[in-house]
Parts: C-alpha cells; structure tokens; sequence
C-alpha cells in the first residue's frame, strides 16, 4: 500500500514518517468521489425539477445547487470529515498537511479549488505531471496549499489473552521473561500451529508439565502474570 514515505521532522526533533498515496489509488479515489457527485447532481436536479412546478425560482436554486457541489464538495468533506471524500475513505486515504496535522479550511479550499488548473489543458495533464515530479506526488494544489495524501493510519484491535485458568510458572521470571510470555499468549492465535509450537517449546522450563501442550499452559502462565482469576475477562 506504500507508494513513498514524506518525512516531517516534529519541533522537538522526531522524524515521522508519512505514507504518501501515489496517482493511482488517487484517481480510483477521484473517480468514486466524481460518481458521488454526479448522483447529487442528478438529486438536487430532480429535486429542483419538482418545485420548479409551483416555484419559478427553482432554476436560479438549480445553479446555486451545482455551483456548491462543483466548488465545495471536496472542501465539505475535508473539513468535517478529517481530510477524508467518501473516495478517499474507502480507499483508505486521507488529506492533510504537510507536517502530518489535520488539514484546515483554508488549505482545502485552496487546492480543491486550484483543481481547475491541475486539469489543464486537459484530463489533468499538468496535475499528473505534478505528481510524477514531486517526491511526495503533489499536485498543483497540494504544492500551493501546503498538502499531501496518504494512507490514513490503521486502527489495530487491542491484543486479548485467552481466556484460561491462571497456573503460575515453575521458576520466578525476570521482567522481560514475563512480557515474552504474555507477547507471545496475545500473539499466538495469530500464528501458525507450527510456528506458535515452536515458539512454545523454548519455554519448556517454565511450565508445570513440560510433556503437555506448551501453548495452553503458556497462555495460563501469562493470565497469573496478569493478575487474572478463574471466570475473569482476558484484559
């Protein structure tokens, strides 16, 4: 899913390290938010149709209509909705500055609105060429207001221990001893069988019953470890 990586040094001199989207997963995202634009203009046109029956100003709320969706959809959609189009979300992207803050009003009205000259002369000729130059892939646009697209961070799920009867080891454990222990209870279901017996066996001191499955009894290890009791939650 990485295309580049923009790097930003923080004030306090940490350097992050921001997954830049490139023009290909930014034109599919393009594409979803021109299909959702035609929709609402098909919408509001329908709409206008209706009261244009009974009302004569409807042509006048006709254009008003499709000069926001035109000009403000994008800038909408930023704004309240993290730097994220419903193209950009599916896809897994997002708008923001370029130190990585969360892009404000003023710089998404500047580069939606200089999409117009990313377009010319046609088909967003100089955009593309913007971005195939820029070591971040940065439009017209981007450049101008000082923004970039990435892939927006992941939301991982906490990792849970299994829910076991607690059994302590047979030795005392060092510190590190004891988070191996319960890193590798939270992480075993993640693994193979081989692997997480593998890993297993190293451990064989430390069960109560070597010969038995070393698995199950390193996960009974990590829930003593933890604190917990027979009919507890794992965390």
């Amino acid at each position: 899913m990485i295309d580049t990586l923009h790097t930003v040094e923080t004030p306090e001199g940490v350097e992050l390290e921001l997954p830049v989207a490139g023009p290909v997963v930014r034109l599919l995202a393009w594409l979803i938010d021109l299909a959702v634009q035609v929709v609402l203009y098909g919408a509001w046109s329908w709409i206008m149709s209706a009261l244009g029956r009974v009302d004569e100003g409807a042509t006048g709320l006709l254009l008003i209509g499709v000069f926001l969706i035109t000009w403000f959809y994008g800038v909408g959609w930023e704004v309240l909705n993290r730097g994220r189009t419903p193209g950009k979300q599916l896809l897994g992207l997002q708008a923001v500055r370029e130190d990585g803050t969360p892009i404000g009003i003023g710089a998404s009205i500047l580069r939606n609105f200089l999409r117009v000259v990313d377009w010319l002369p046609y088909c967003y000729a100089l955009g593309l060429l913007s971005m195939l130059i820029d070591s971040s892939f940065r439009r017209l646009g981007d450049l101008a207001a000082g923004t970039l697209v990435t892939y927006a961070p992941r939301v991982s799920t906490p990792a849970r221990l299994p829910e076991v009867e607690p059994s302590a080891p047979r030795i005392a454990l060092e510190p590190d001893e004891r988070r191996a222990v319960i890193a590798f209870a939270e992480r075993a279901p993640l693994l193979s069988d081989a692997r997480a017996d593998e890993l297993a066996s190293i451990a064989a001191p430390l069960l109560p019953t070597p010969t038995r499955d070393a698995r199950h009894q390193l996960a009974q290890i990590a829930a003593w470890l933890v604190g917990l009791r027979s009919g507890d939650s794992a965390r």
